[in-house]
């Protein structure tokens, strides 16, 4: 059990014939009782701001844990947002891929279409010209034919019967 300054200020001595001086002794145990109220009181002041700095340190070991979980959480979340930005690059890369492929797939089929098309126009302007130079022989045929050189020495007899000038339509 611990000494109290009321046990100090209480204590009584036995009596002795040479004793010490009661006055002195008084005086000192006062002074003790004294000192000692102060250092109690001092204790328990350094108790309570033990305590103070404890709950301090209580409370910045949580704001450290908070501060540290939130810290993984940014972390987890930065990777995951870049590994969806990744997969989103990757998606947007392999449509443009597709996209580009069905563009030259279409081009390539036009192509071959107009190539067709061609093909056919060169085909029906031989045909045109077969026919068109067939036309003209057949046309110049019937300009040279001996019925036209008929018809053009009747009109230059009748010009000559008709005095001397040449018929010309």
């Amino acid at each position: 059990m611990a000494l109290t300054p009321l046990d100090i200020h209480n204590k009584e001595f036995a009596k002795s014939f040479r004793g010490y001086d009661e006055d002195e002794v008084d005086e000192f145990l006062d002074r003790v009782v004294k000192d000692y109220e102060e250092l109690i009181r001092e204790n328990t002041q350094l108790k309570q701001r033990i305590q103070e700095l404890a709950d301090k340190l209580e409370h910045y070991t949580q704001i450290e844990e908070t501060l540290h979980n939130a810290i993984i959480v940014a972390q987890q979340t930065a990777q995951e947002v870049k590994e969806t930005a990744l997969g989103e690059a990757e998606l947007i890369r392999k449509e443009a891929e597709q996209e580009t492929r069905r563009n030259v797939e279409a081009n390539m089929a036009k192509a071959e279409k107009i190539r067709e098309e061609i093909e056919e126009m060169v085909k029906q302007a031989i045909i045109f010209r077969s026919r068109f130079k067939t036309l003209l022989e057949s046309q110049l045929e019937i300009v040279n034919s001996e019925e036209w050189r008929a018809l053009e020495r009747f009109a230059s007899s009748s010009a000559e019967a008709a005095g001397g000038q040449d018929y010309m339509p």
